[in-house]
């Protein structure tokens, strides 16, 4: 009986543990899945905008400020932006002349942190992978300042003052997770504060450079925290604004897709790691993935449901030598 008992008990405590397990699997999952916001496409932002030509009736609530950053973390010290990159950044200076153009370095970029967010500098200073300070600070800066932010392997292909009209948007390539590569806000958007606040929490080293990068302060993260902050919203339409509420500009980037209208792309790829390839081949077979992760499981609770049967039988009763024991 005791043996049935520690065998329950330990079947128990490994069906809890792979309950827990794919509940936190349908938690990462769902970050490449359908996201919540509200989608428009780049055609849709403008026709909002050439319909709507009087302010008084579509106040601009993001400032006309455009972020890049550039850290040179193959040379230190070196702030000369390359050639091609920076035919790209000039593109969006020639076509948006009226907007403040700030061009963020690793000098500028840390002094930010210390002087305005000194809470985060240890985690800033800390983190294993030069990029993630790129990916953080592109965040407390549309959080303090607000305005309109891209890589630098982003360039512009019009005005971008059509965008202006969002509290807050992000880029949604149509596949996958969100992307932080553009990005818009006003000023002390509630989505920026809970976004930077939940970085500390999820400052993990996750082993493969890939994961630590997208899930600790990349995409991956950036995606996670959109879903947590839509599903604190209250129900469209019973807060009577949108204030508050996100966008997600459609940018999907595959040959066969609408063009892009107000940005362009070029080479990027700076932060690629050795387990990239891996994890691209992942977010292609998802489905498989699953699928196999699920006959995994199914395989080892019958392995072991199968051991508590043999052990069960083992336990037949045995014949006494003498008649007057089998009383």
């Amino acid at each position: 009986m005791r043996l049935r008992a520690d065998l329950a008990i330990l079947l128990l405590l490994v069906f809890l543990a792979l309950a827990f397990i794919a509940t936190r699997i349908a938690s990462f999952v769902r970050i490449f899945f359908e996201h919540s916001g509200i989608a428009l496409t780049q055609d849709e932002v403008a026709i909002a905008h050439n319909s709507t030509s009087n302010p008084d009736r579509r106040p601009q609530l993001i400032p006309k400020i455009i972020h890049q950053v550039f850290h040179n973390w193959r040379d230190p010290g070196n702030e000369t932006i390359p050639s091609d990159w920076d035919d790209l950044r000039q593109s969006c200076i020639d076509l948006n002349p009226t907007w403040e153009y700030k061009l963020w370095t690793e000098k500028t970029s840390r002094e930010f942190i210390a002087t305005h967010y000194p809470w985060f500098l240890t985690t800033y200073d800390g983190y294993s992978f030069p990029v993630q300070r790129v990916d953080t600070v592109r965040y407390f800066l549309l959080l303090h300042y607000g305005g309109i932010y891209l890589d630098l392997d982003n360039g512009c292909l019009a005005d971008l003052t059509p965008l202006l009209y969002y509290p807050a948007w992000i880029t949604d390539g149509g596949r996958g997770a969100l992307s932080n590569n553009i990005l818009g806000a006003r000023p002390n958007h509630p989505f920026w504060t809970l976004l930077t606040n939940s970085l500390i929490p999820y400052n993990y080293n996750y082993f493969f450079p890939y994961v630590t990068i997208s899930y600790a302060s990349g995409q991956w993260f950036e995606t996670d925290i959109w879903q947590k902050y839509h599903a604190l919203l209250p129900a469209p339409g019973k807060d009577g604004t949108q204030e508050n509420r996100l966008f997600r500009i459609m940018m999907d980037d595959r040959p066969e897709a609408d063009p892009w209208l107000y940005f362009s792309q070029a080479r990027g790829g700076t932060w690629v790691n050795w387990d990239n390839r891996m994890f691209l081949w992942i977010g292609d077979h998802l489905i498989l993935l699953a699928l196999g992760v699920c006959g995994i499981v199914g395989l080892v609770w019958w392995a072991m449901a199968r051991t508590v049967c043999r052990k069960n039988r083992g336990y037949a009763k045995l014949k006494s030598k003498h008649k007057d024991d089998d009383v």
